[in-house]
């Protein structure tokens, strides 16, 4: 009697088809693939966002380590991008998604917020917040990732909170986007 084990590797999972002739011995299982959460990938294009790097990559590592089911990816050079990231002179200011894969949403870091004193990690794990769906929550303490300016330029928090995290989590869930609809307004984040 062939007995059929799912083995989980990474987030693919390959089926592995043991026959055995005598009596078979219960094995342990994975969830089949069609019951585990599929990941959304959204790729970011940060090229037009000199001296921003260090932020961006520290932002989204912030997101890829708080988040199980969507993965920020950098894109290859001139390649698609779903996060178009840019650096200003102005305020920061993000298009409101959740964006889905095939769509694009706007990310700027403007140097307005830096020169006042707002931390630049803080500031592209917010906006990267915005674009993944979540709004801001002003006025609001620190711990709250999506507080922004209102928790003040000594703030460096730029890890989301268990709300924050769970409000992405439901954005992204099963891998769809669909059930919840892009805003798209453009929100400035000026104190």
């Amino acid at each position: 009697m062939p007995l059929v084990t799912w083995i989980k590797a990474g987030t693919s999972a390959t089926a592995l088809v043991l026959a055995t002739a005598g009596a078979a011995s219960a094995a342990p299982s994975v969830e089949p693939p069609s019951a585990q959460a599929a990941v959304v990938t959204l790729r970011y294009d940060d090229s037009r966002a000199a001296g921003w790097e260090a932020a961006i990559a520290a932002g989204v590592a912030s997101w890829n380590a708080n988040v199980t089911n969507v993965r920020l990816v950098e894109a290859a050079p001139g390649g698609a991008a779903e996060i178009v990231i840019v650096a200003t002179t102005g305020w920061p200011q993000a298009t409101l998604g959740p964006v889905r894969p095939g769509r694009q949403v706007r990310v700027e870091l403007g140097s307005q917020a830096v020169n006042q004193g707002y931390n630049k990690t803080r500031i592209a794990a917010h906006e990267l917040g915005h674009s993944l769906g979540l709004p801001d929550t002003k006025p609001g303490p620190c711990s709250q990732l999506m507080s922004g300016s209102s928790a003040g330029t000594a703030c460096t928090n730029a890890v989301p909170n268990a709300t924050e995290r769970s409000r992405v989590q439901s954005n992204y869930a099963n891998g769809v986007t669909s059930s919840v609809v892009t805003d798209g307004r453009t929100l400035v984040d000026a104190p």
